[in-house]
């Protein structure tokens, strides 16, 4: 008797448990495809902050962001330093993940020269890298090539070095001048020499001017870290502050006449 009874115990145990089964399999089948599903379309969605599908290399002409705002910009390097590597459409992916400078010591030297805070005059302010981080390198790091800090400014670092914008543009003779260029010269002789189209961008003349500034030029990469086209809205402005404090006005993206590549401010 008492072992029918265990028999029958251990069949209700079971039969309960095939009947759990029964209904857990289903569950977990719709609820793997309503996940998969939606995480998918929040991951591919045009809309979500943190997508992403490339990256400009932002070059500026220190004399043009001295000439677009009043702060204690004093003798700015006469050589196109860096802006920031900014990935498109989004900025401040991580609030938590904060600048810290001691992650970059190695890279300082080199920060100091090329990524230079050209608007104060202080070598030991870090506030322009710390906004750079934040904004851009936090999403940016979405990227295993450039996912910490010292690989996100090192990288910009190296991919700067290696266009060498500076040379080239010295070599087919372009340099700053109290002359003027055709915005399509410079447009051509960038394009021959890197075998892509960058977006260049100017300030346009103020009252009493008679011609546009060169004022930054933008290296479109692929995700891969690929030099590609530059693409852009014939109507497109671009605001140098990008919460940075350059100044009140406006870079756009230069017409193709007289251009100003000032020597001085």
């Amino acid at each position: 008797m008492v072992t029918w009874s265990i028999l029958h115990v251990r069949y209700t145990v079971n039969k309960m448990k095939l009947a759990v089964v029964h209904y857990l399999i289903p569950a977990c089948f719709f609820l793997a495809f309503y996940c998969g599903y939606t995480s998918c379309k929040f991951l591919e969605s045009e809309h979500h902050p943190h997508t992403w599908k490339k990256l400009f290399l932002v070059h500026h002409w220190p004399v043009t962001v001295c000439k677009m705002n009043e702060n204690d910009c004093k003798d700015p390097p006469k050589y196109w330093t860096i802006h920031g590597l900014w990935p498109d459409k989004v900025e401040e992916c991580n609030r938590t993940w904060h600048f810290n400078v001691n992650e970059i010591k190695d890279l300082l030297p080199d920060m100091r020269q090329y990524w230079p805070d050209v608007l104060h005059s202080s070598p030991n302010r870090t506030q322009f890298w710390k906004h750079e981080w934040e904004k851009h390198g936090t999403c940016a790091a979405a990227l295993e090539p450039l996912n910490s800090q010292k690989k996100y400014f090192g990288k910009t670092l190296d991919l700067y070095q290696k266009l060498d914008l500076n040379s080239c543009l010295l070599k087919v003779g372009i340099k700053p001048s109290s002359t003027y260029y055709q915005m399509t010269a410079i447009k051509e002789a960038l394009t021959s020499i890197y075998g892509v189209t960058p977006k260049v961008q100017c300030l346009p003349p103020k009252e009493g001017e008679e011609v546009q500034t060169i004022g930054q030029i933008e290296f479109c990469f692929s995700k891969e870290l690929e030099l590609s086209n530059c693409t852009h809205s014939k109507a497109e402005s671009y605001v140098m502050q990008n919460g940075w404090p350059f100044g009140t006005e406006e870079l756009s993206v230069c017409n193709d006449t007289l251009t100003y590549y000032p020597a001085q401010v």
